[in-house]
Formats: structure tokens, C-alpha cells, sequence
């Protein structure tokens, strides 16, 4: 097993008032690969724990995507939520590369949930809400806006504690959103025309992805588009969300489904109901009241 290397540990105290050190972590095996990023799963060889630790390659020259950087820093500080993944140490290698060393979660995303154990139930499409408002209505809170709601950035563990990841904010629209694989295909009218559908606090940006990503649970396939259609272009994707019919639900859903997706999917941001709100929806309290 290979051990990372001995970075610098910036000034990050962990919740739990545990120290860690670099040299202390061997790696087990790739997590995932993508944008830049690697995450492994790790051990730390002193106390057999098992953590997640995502490198961060390359430093970035760009002012935007430096500043991108320090910004998801700032929040991993800030966050402290049973719903929000735990960040535990951030590392600076010599060579400005950042390492983040966060709680793993063994059961993947619900991307990959959603794969392996297929289209999820009302109940548990109704916990998963419940989880991810809380985490939603804890971020809010604190003036942090996610803007990357979406299945793969959502992870379970085997406890099926569901909680939301992946700080980076996405860039909207620019040449990194061709197809609605990204987090562009989750994104609300009012971040294509924040004039037209009601200006943009952000907050209810999350709102309309949490609606989109609990339909896609709940129906196997990313619902603005049938399940063999060809993946679409950007102008095509944003036509659908901003001037296509609502998703059509199976017969089968229930009204408090219905409404509670109606609430989150409303084209008008300011109709958009807030995470507080939800919570508070019958179709979460039938099962969670």
C-alpha cells in the first residue's frame, strides 16, 4: 500500500479534536477519477479507521478557478452537519497541490445506488428528501448555496445516512456545459434567465435540482428527456428547462408525491418552496411526521 507523501497541514481542526498527519494515511484503492480530481479510499495506519482523501491536481494559474478553489476550502471549514460530508484535514503539498482527507461513505452515491439496486420506493424517496432538505436547510442557514445538486453528489453509507458533497461551484454557462451529463442539466430556469423567472437568491436554484434529482430516483432516468433519448446539446437542454412541460410523473405516484415535486420544480423561483418549507410537506411527513 502506498503512503501519501508528507504535505503541509493547513490550520483546519477537526470536529472531533483529532489530529492527523499525512504520513499516517495509506492508500487502499481509486475511488474516482474526473476533473482534475482522484479520490481515494485511504486507512490511517495508527488507528485502522478508513477515510475518503480526494488530491486536488495541479495549482490553478486562472484567477476565477483559484478563486473557485479557495472558496470550496472556506466552506469545507465552515460546514458542521450530520447531513453535509465531514471534511477532517486539508493538506498543501510543497508543489500546491491540496489534499482533502473527508468521512467515507461505503455505499457510493445515489448515482450509483440508483444502478446497482434500481428506481428507488416513495419511502425511500421520501428519506432521501428528508436527509438532503435537512442538509440543504443547514447550508441555506449559513448563507452557502450548493449549486451542484444532483445524484453523484449525494452519498449513502451502508447505514443509509444520506449526505450531500462535492463543494466545487459549477461554472454555468460556459464551454464546460455541452451535455446535461454535468450539473448544467440540473440547473434551474433562473440561472439561464434570472429576469424572466424570477431573479436568483440561489438557494432555490438547489430546490429545483433536488426536485429533479428525487424524480430521476423515482423513475430510473434523468426525467426531462425520455430514458433512449439521445443526449441532448446545450440549447436543447436549457429549452427544456426553461420553456418544457413539466416531467410527467408514473400513474402510480401518489398526490403528496405530486405536490411535493410541483413544489420544488415551480419555473417562478420565488414560488419555489424553501428546504424549511419541504420538510414540512405532507408527502415527508406521512412517513417522517
Amino acid at each position: 500500500m502506498a503512503v501519501v507523501g508528507e504535505p503541509r497541514k493547513l490550520n483546519l481542526a477537526d470536529k472531533n479534536n483529532k489530529s492527523f498527519s499525512a504520513a499516517d494515511l495509506a492508500k487502499l484503492q481509486v475511488l474516482g477519477r474526473g476533473n482534475g480530481r482522484t479520490v481515494y479510499k485511504v486507512r490511517h495506519r495508527l488507528t485502522s479507521e478508513t477515510y475518503a482523501l480526494k488530491l486536488i491536481h495541479g495549482v490553478p494559474t486562472d484567477p476565477a478557478s483559484r478563486r473557485q478553489l479557495i472558496r470550496e476550502m472556506s466552506i469545507l471549514r465552515r460546514t458542521d452537519s450530520p447531513h453535509v460530508v465531514r471534511c477532517h484535514e486539508i493538506f498543501e503539498k510543497p508543489s500546491g497541490e491540496m489534499a482533502i482527507l473527508m468521512e467515507y461513505m461505503d455505499s457510493g452515491t445515489l448515482e450509483t445506488l440508483l444502478r446497482s439496486q434500481g428506481t428507488f420506493s416513495e419511502y425511500e424517496l421520501a428519506d432521501v428528501a428528508q436527509k438532503v432538505l435537512k442538509g440543504l436547510h443547514y447550508l441555506h442557514s449559513h448563507n452557502i448555496v450548493h449549486r451542484g445538486i444532483k445524484p453523484a453528489n449525494i452519498l449513502v453509507n451502508s447505514k443509509m445516512e444520506v449526505k450531500i458533497s462535492d463543494f466545487r461551484v459549477s461554472k454555468t454557462l460556459d464551454a464546460a456545459c455541452t451535455s446535461y451529463v454535468g450539473a448544467c442539466a440540473y440547473m434551474s430556469p433562473e440561472q439561464f434567465d434570472p429576469a424572466t423567472y424570477g431573479g436568483s437568491n440561489g438557494s432555490a436554484g438547489d430546490i429545483w435540482s433536488l426536485g429533479l434529482t428525487l424524480m430521476e430516483l423515482y423513475m430510473g432516468h434523468f426525467p426531462l428527456f425520455p430514458p433512449a433519448a439521445q443526449k441532448p446539446n446545450f440549447p436543447t437542454l436549457m429549452f427544456a428547462i426553461c420553456f418544457g412541460e413539466p416531467p410527467a410523473l408514473p400513474r402510480a405516484a401518489s398526490q403528496e408525491l405530486r405536490s411535493f415535486l410541483a413544489c420544488c420544480l415551480h419555473k417562478d423561483s420565488t414560488k419555489r418552496w424553501s428546504a424549511a418549507q419541504l420538510l414540512s410537506h405532507p408527502f415527508v411527513m406521512s412517513y417522517f411526521g
